[in-house]
């Protein structure tokens, strides 16, 4: 400060911060060689409190008013001074001024992801970022531990030690939550409210609280991203087989638009499958009343053959060798021939493990029928005898 300057201190008598900044915590009241006139006045604005420090050691604390810096309403400075009777123009002290509103520019986020254990995913890392607010609560208390003799404190100065602290505690306030990953959009609010009190509980020493505390956004890595819109593309389509016929109907119009080359013989194929789908679609309304016959179209390229059906062949188990595959026809041969009983064991593809003949239907219908024991003889039925006519009444005597 300058000789000008010293002059000029010399002849104000006001006291007071207008902050322009938006920016500003603390700031210290120029004066020369720290003096301040008797019978100054101290203004003290809304959201500030000014704070009177001599020799290093913090004095008295003014709220929001107008003052007269008179001995009367500094009673731990003179009690500091030792002035018993009064004092005389000018008396020296520092006057910081301290913001006390919301600070509301304040934003976080992670650097690196914050490794969790989730119940329906496993390991999974997330990023968050978000905004906060910031106050001071205790003048004194950040003099002491963060200002020092800084003449203007600056958010900027600090923004990121608020940043660490706040990263520090996301993962911690994650994990107890106890939120499926699915659901943590749905609980955000419910965690920052969380993060904002543990936070000022940590802030606490250092006079700042955090009243205000927001999660903008909870999110995972691209590629997990990229897997869960797959699956959530696959829950909105919902019938794959409504959806395969969509797909078919656009490759043959993509093989119209590119003729030639392999697009005719690929919408060639995809025609004929959906043309079939489409018969089979319409094939209940065959009773309604038949159209008049259109006049006979093109003949259409033949549809391809059926699929062949898979082999019935077996495999047996014959005096612990194995023989086969043996179709239907052999097998009856060798049954005939006495190597294959019903107990012989057999197998083909399908089947879980090798198993006796007459517990295979297909091979047990080979095997001649066996007539079930004939019932016992029924004794013949005697033949029926004439009733009984009786024996005739004697004759009368005659007359």
């Amino acid at each position: 400060m300058g000789f000008m300057d010293s002059i000029r201190g010399e002849f104000i008598d006001i006291v007071e911060f207008l902050d322009d900044s938006r920016d500003t915590l603390v700031w210290r009241f120029p004066r020369h060689d720290n003096e301040i006139k008797n019978g100054a006045q101290l203004v003290v604005r809304e959201g500030q409190i000014a704070v009177f420090v001599n020799e290093g050691e913090i004095a008295d604390v003014f709220t929001p008013g107008t003052y007269t810096l008179e001995t009367q309403n500094l009673p731990i400075l003179s009690t500091l001074k030792g002035w018993k009777y009064g004092f005389d123009s000018p008396f020296k002290a520092e006057v910081y001024f301290v913001a006390t509103r919301q600070f509301t520019d304040f934003k976080w986020g992670t650097q690196n992801p914050v490794t969790l254990r989730d119940a329906e995913f496993g390991m999974v890392r997330l990023r968050a970022f978000g905004t906060y607010a910031l106050r001071i609560v205790d003048g004194g208390k950040l003099l002491k531990e963060l200002v020092g003799t800084d003449p203007q404190f600056r958010t900027e100065e600090v923004a990121e030690f608020l940043r660490q602290s706040i990263v520090s505690q996301l993962g911690t306030a994650l994990a107890k939550a106890g939120v499926p990953m699915l659901d943590l959009a749905a609980n955000q609010q419910g965690i920052a409210d969380q993060l904002a009190l543990t936070l000022t509980e940590q802030l606490a020493p250092m006079g700042i609280s955090i009243p205000r505390f927001v999660i903008e956004n909870i999110s995972l890595p691209p590629e997990v991203e990229a897997v869960l819109d797959k699956r959530t593309s696959m829950g909105v389509l919902g019938n794959l087989d409504q959806y395969a016929k969509f797909q078919a109907a656009t490759a043959i119009g993509d093989a119209a638009n590119n003729p030639g080359g392999a697009g005719e013989g690929v919408g060639l194929g995809v025609g004929v499958a959906l043309g079939q789908q489409m018969a089979s679609a319409l094939a209940p309304q065959a009773s309604q009343p038949a159209a008049p016959a259109a006049p006979a179209a093109p003949t259409a390229p033949a549809a391809p053959p059926p699929v062949p059906v898979a082999s019935s062949a077996f495999f047996l188990a014959i005096g612990g060798q194995q023989v086969g595959p043996l179709e239907r026809d052999a097998i009856k041969d060798k049954i005939t021939a006495g190597e294959v009983t019903r107990e012989t064991l057999v197998w083909r593809d399908g089947m879980d493990a090798w198993t006796p003949a007459a517990d295979v239907a297909e091979v047990r219908a080979l095997f001649a029928a066996t007539p079930p024991p004939l019932p016992p003889a029924v004794p013949p039925a005697a033949a029926p005898q004439p009733p009984d006519e009786g024996t005739p009444p004697p004759v009368p005597p005659t007359a």
